[in-house]
């Protein structure tokens, strides 16, 4: 799977940058991102999940917070949380985990919750198995899938300020419909389950050698190339030995774009939550309350009668005469 984002990429950055964002991020930390919406597309489009895919990082490095948020429409956001400086070049290491103490969050939200339904998540530490830090978005994320779904996967990632883009390489689960029943090493469990004799098939991981071939290939990829090429060069410089059968690609309204959830709306349940107390105590002191979204810019504001409307009624309802700017 290959996902190149270009338009919804660079608007989530203008927005940023723009008269009503909070300013560009530093370029690690714009790379960063950009790692991880193309990341968040990849693996939303991978499972197929009714909801929310929310990928985040944070630790204890200026990067307080990275998040990734892609919907099952494809429809995406993403934004950070930036204190103190960051060195030109910087790591991910420096980024998010100069204490080792860094994680990566991989949150599935259901669309439709059942009642006492909550959402799933996993996660994962930014080190790998000798406790060194990890330096590569993809080496996380490959982790993360190896013990979550006990199946060999291959991650390459990269963005500027143009494209964001990421390739997927995961072999299929040995059982299940449609499937490569039988197919696998030792026999036909699928990896991560316990065959007679409780013996796990988790050591089958990393042993297909056709798998092992493309993964090869995969990873030959340059991040120049990976920004740079169209789909079609890639797969032929990459598997021009193999039979490659592609799809017909997810675009426009289908495909991968800049949607944010926010609303007014939302806002007025968040400044309900607070309470009237404090909600008053903030009009005491600015003489309104202002809330921005971190993902878009929108800048929502609530005079004394928008919120004095928020707290007439039970559950917050948004204000009657919107102010939105």
């Amino acid at each position: 799977m290959v996902v190149r984002l270009t338009d919804a990429w660079q608007e989530i950055l203008q927005r940023r940058a723009g008269p009503t964002g909070a300013g560009a991020h530093p370029q690690p930390v714009r790379e960063l991102l950009g790692e991880m919406a193309a990341a968040g597309v990849l693996m939303q489009g991978n499972i197929k999940f009714n909801g929310a895919l929310v990928l985040q990082i944070f630790g204890d490095g200026p990067v307080k917070v990275a998040v990734a948020e892609v919907q099952s429409d494809l429809s995406l956001r993403a934004t950070a949380t930036v204190v103190g400086s960051v060195p030109a070049g910087a790591s991910l290491s420096q980024l998010v985990n100069p204490g080792n103490q860094g994680r990566c969050a991989i949150t599935l939200d259901p669309k439709d919750r059942l009642p006492g339904q909550q959402a799933y998540q996993g996660v994962v530490p930014l080190f790998g198995d000798r406790q060194e830090p990890l330096e590569r978005l993809s080496e996380v994320l490959e982790h993360y899938m190896l013990q979550s779904e006990q199946l060999d996967t291959t991650l390459v990632l990269a963005a500027d300020d143009r494209v964001a883009a990421g390739l997927l390489i995961q072999r299929l689960p040995v059982q299940g419909q449609n499937n490569l029943a039988g197919t696998g090493p030792e026999g036909s469990n699928p990896p991560g389950t316990v065959a007679s004799g409780g013996v796990s098939r988790e050591h089958g991981i990393g042993l297909d050698e056709h798998y092992n071939r493309v993964s090869v290939l995969a990873r030959s990829l340059k991040r120049e190339e990976l920004l740079t090429l169209d789909v079609d060069t890639i797969l032929r410089r990459l598997f021009w030995e193999e039979s490659v059968l592609r799809f017909e690609p997810q675009m426009g309204e289908h495909g991968p774009r800049f949607v944010c959830s926010c609303s007014r709306e939302r806002v007025a349940r968040m400044i309900h939550s607070l309470g009237q107390a404090d909600a008053d105590g903030i009009l005491a002191e600015r003489g309104r309350i202002e809330v921005g979204c971190d993902f878009c810019g929108q800048q929502y504001h609530f005079d004394p009668v928008d919120v004095a409307q928020v707290f007439a009624t039970p559950g917050g309802p948004p204000p009657v005469n919107p102010q939105v700017h």
